[in-house]
């Protein structure tokens, strides 16, 4: 028997691993099995380049609880280990800077962890074992070795009879303060969250298997049953498969695999390849997301070499992306490294325009291969769409190829075709294309109505980031520039050379001003007078585009300077001069009646805007009953 001091700088180095090293313990499961997966995937090379002669057989890991012993064991049928080995691998940690380095991520540990880097994975046994022994014995013709460590530096090392067959057996005595992990519900929790998609099947107990009954067997007989082993992981998950030999059934289960809670089907995947110049496979689901920014939920997990890593993914993934489901699995995303780390790897940012050149690819590919489907899913999908053309340039590039822009009559134009459709008749007397749009079809619908019998098309453009959007297309185009259709007047939105007629001469547009205003008394209000058509609503409100704009992009944490303090609320009153109703208050000499008068109107133009609520409304009902009983 052999007797030893491990090779680390200080003493108390357990002590410190437990406390600072790995700021989440229940990790240990997830390095020991992926050091088993390991020890059973080199084997597998072994035996295929004929270096070992053994058979490689149909090898799986076992994961055993002992609650009476208090222990948990972890066991491989994998290229196990010498003497030799186990003093090369196990004994000389290579601990240098130690102190040092424990000392610089204590105070972080949640955000920095470093397991994989540092040969460290085998010892994260010790924050929660009091006691582990590897019980081992090597493929090559050489005796099985037991080593004990019971977390301080001293370790034993032997030979032993105990173990025949080829592979390695962790034994964790597991600590008094970690007995938890003697709980079969919190390991079966643990191998379903990081060794689900292992690539060697996992074991964790039995289960009772029903036989299937002969075709002619008599109706009242019952199924035998057997027990089998439970295998707990799935070792060829999708995104391990060729596109090519998946259906769009296998998609699904596979979503639904990931997202056990998630009963709604995703609109389309995006399966992801590449081997240079970094390795990156995985699948991305498209949910139905309409004007959902909910990130908090099913989100996107990173896998390495198919063992879990996280679901916090951002850096890796664009943001905008984030709002997307599904997996992304890369050997060259180190495990367990801090977030400015990421953001600031090379490999990671390569990573990171990889998937946003490939979904805005996927999205091109979708539209031309069914132009009326794509159309379809544009409100499930647009947010993620939208979100990209603000936040990501090169995606913001391609986008005209695959951005839809609705019409409120539900027809549906790429840039191109818009710029088209528009132009004849939506160009100002300047030369600037004006595109009006609404974000409320049924609250704006009288403005659209208005705009409609111009000739003019309106779209219907309703998510939460649209202000944003429209600021983008607005600086990337040259002479274009968004409406919303309640604004202004249809009239001062496209401005023509038409000339207008005005009903009235100036001293009567001085007088009716001035009538207008001393019945509004609100300083929210400016009043504005239009020589429109006699026809249109004697009273409009709108709020200017800038000034609404700002408020849009402040209530969705933008606004730039404004974005300090909360902003005033400010509406034009639109007076038609030429409308029968502006005679009708010039005319009127009771200076009550006509204060009345333009009141009457201009809680008719709130109402039309949604603004007439409270006791004003209340006030506006009872007010118009009366009239009714005149």
């Amino acid at each position: 028997m052999t007797k030893g001091n491990i090779n680390v700088s200080v003493e108390n180095i357990f002590p410190l691993i437990k406390k600072f090293l790995y700021s989440d313990h229940e990790i240990f499961l997830r390095e020991l099995i992926s050091n088993a997966t390991d020890a059973t995937l080199k084997l597998k090379h072994l035996t295929s380049i004929g270096e070992a002669k053994v058979e490689y057989g149909n090898p799986k890991l076992e994961v055993k609880i002992d609650e009476e012993q208090k222990t948990l064991r972890i066991i491989d049928q994998g290229i196990g280990m010498t003497a030799e080995e186990v003093e090369k691998y196990i004994n000389q940690v290579a601990f240098s800077g130690a102190e040092e380095f424990l000392e610089k991520y204590k105070d972080t540990a949640k955000d920095s962890g470093i397991i994989g880097h540092f040969g460290l994975g085998f010892y994260s046994a010790f924050m929660v074992a009091e006691k582990v022994e590897i019980l081992t014995k090597s493929y090559k013709d050489e005796p099985a070795v037991r080593w004990i460590c019971d977390g301080s530096p001293e370790f034993t090392l032997e030979e032993t009879t105990d173990k025949t067959d080829r592979g390695t057996e962790i034994i964790l005595h597991i600590a008094e303060d970690s007995l938890e992990f003697l709980e079969e519900g919190k390991i079966r929790e643990l191998l379903l969250k990081y060794n689900k998609f292992m690539p060697v099947p996992i074991k964790f107990g039995t289960k009772t298997h029903t036989l299937s009954l002969p075709e002619d067997a008599p109706e009242d007989a019952v199924a035998e049953t057997e027990e089998v082993d439970n295998i707990i992981n799935n070792p060829t998950p999708a995104w391990t498969v060729a596109p090519s030999d998946l259906t769009s059934e296998d998609y699904m289960t596979f979503y639904h695999e990931l997202y056990p809670m998630q009963f709604e089907e995703p609109l389309f995947n995006i399966h992801l390849n590449v081997d240079y110049p970094f390795n990156l496979t995985g699948i991305l689901f498209f949910p139905k997301l309409s004007n959902n920014l909910n990130i908090e939920k099913d989100k996107i997990q990173l896998y390495q070499n198919q063992v879990y890593v996280t679901d916090e993914v951002k850096g890796i993934v664009p943001d905008f992306l984030m709002l997307l489901r599904g997996v992304i699995d890369s050997p060259d995303i180190p495990l367990n490294v801090s977030r400015s780390y990421l953001q600031a790897d090379g490999a990671v940012k390569k990573i990171s325009s990889y998937i946003t050149k490939k979904v805005a690819d996927k999205m091109a590919s979708l539209i031309n291969e069914n132009r009326a489907d794509y159309e379809q899913k544009w409100n499930d999908i647009k947010i993620v769409i939208e979100y990209g053309i603000v936040t990501e340039e090169k995606f913001a590039e391609k986008a005209d190829k695959f951005t839809l822009y609705p019409t409120t009559d539900g027809k549906y134009f790429l840039w191109s075709e818009l710029e088209e459709k528009l132009k004849p008749t939506q160009t100002d007397k300047d030369g600037n294309l004006i595109i009006l749009y609404a974000s409320n079809a049924d609250e704006q619908h009288s403005y659209i109505q208005s705009a409609k019998d111009k000739g003019y098309e309106v779209l219907l453009l309703d998510s939460h980031i649209i202000p944003h959007v429209i600021q983008k297309l607005e600086t990337s185009k040259e002479k274009i520039s968004f409406a919303r259709v309640d604004a202004d007047h249809v009239n001062n939105l496209i401005k023509k050379d038409d000339p207008t007629i005005s009903k009235l001469n100036d001293t009567e547009k001085e007088s009716l001003k001035k009538n207008v205003e001393d019945a509004v008394q609100d300083k929210k209000f400016t009043v504005q007078l239009e020589d429109l058509d006699s026809n249109d609503a004697p009273f409009t409100i709108t709020q200017p585009e800038f000034m609404r704009r700002m408020k849009d992009m402040q209530a969705t944490g933008g606004g730039g300077m404004f974005g300090m303090g909360n902003l005033p609320e400010m509406y034009n009153l639109v007076v038609n001069s030429n409308s029968e109703f502006a005679n009708q208050i010039l005319k009127t000499e009771n200076s009550e009646e006509k204060e009345g008068l333009v009141k009457h109107a201009l809680d008719l133009a709130k109402l039309s805007q949604n603004l007439l609520k409270g006791k004003d409304l209340t006030d506006f009902i009872q007010r118009s009953y009366k009239q009714l009983e005149k």
